[in-house]
């Protein structure tokens, strides 16, 4: 879990917005640019999918990205593989020191089903997934909602393989930077949970910056 810190002065960012929890995100990142998530507070899960802004039908593959650099856990130094084997982002800097990308996003169905019947029509990254393609003219559509990264958050793998969900590792001010290989379009939800110790309970707001 390499720790690397940045240089970059957030100052001198062309981008700075601060992202309610449970709400969604959508952008371009352009070839060479930086991006960071900032955890504001500390503990905040951060679903993130990513396309290729020319073809949609490449994207974040975790099965290529976890068979590259022969690792479940993400950090300083992964590159996040596409569906077509190329680079989409390098992580360039980090100081949480390990991210998820393994357990998911919640949706309605597995609130339902993980922790009572009652909580299906809780808020979920699935919704907030489709909320904010539902109102962008982005040219991506439901089926193109696929296996995302959570960022900043701890799920452990057992010894019998099995997924659990823990207390976070990342604490405020922690970031994770990554440098875009191509035009991307970056597809976030600032998780809105409350059932499990993934955000502590406690969703909160994160910082993304953008620089040249």
């Amino acid at each position: 879990m390499p720790i690397v810190e940045s240089t970059l002065d957030p100052s001198n960012a062309i981008y700075d917005y601060t992202l309610p929890a449970g709400e969604p995100w959508l952008h371009t990142i352009k070839q060479g640019q930086t991006f960071r998530i900032l955890d504001l507070e500390g503990n905040q899960a951060v679903d993130t999918l990513f396309y290729s802004a020319a073809d949609h039908e490449e994207r974040y593959s975790a099965s290529d990205t976890i068979r590259h650099q022969g690792n479940l856990y993400l950090s300083a130094g992964t590159k996040l593989m596409s569906s077509e084997g190329k680079v989409l982002l390098t992580i360039v800097a980090d100081t949480c020191g390990r991210h998820d990308t393994l357990g998911g996003a919640c949706a309605a169905e597995s609130n339902s089903v993980r922790y009572a019947l009652d909580k299906k029509h809780m808020h979920s990254c699935r919704d907030s997934f489709l909320l904010a393609i539902g109102h962008a003219d982005c040219g991506l559509a439901k089926r193109d909602i696929a296996s995302n990264i959570n960022f900043f958050m701890n799920v452990p793998v057992t010894a019998d393989g099995q997924l659990t969900f823990a207390d976070g590792i990342s604490a405020p001010g922690k970031y994770v930077e990554m440098r875009a290989e191509m035009d991307v379009i970056a597809l976030i939800s600032n998780c809105p949970q409350l059932n499990n110790p993934c955000n502590a309970y406690n969703p909160t707001p994160v910082r993304l910056l953008i620089w040249d």
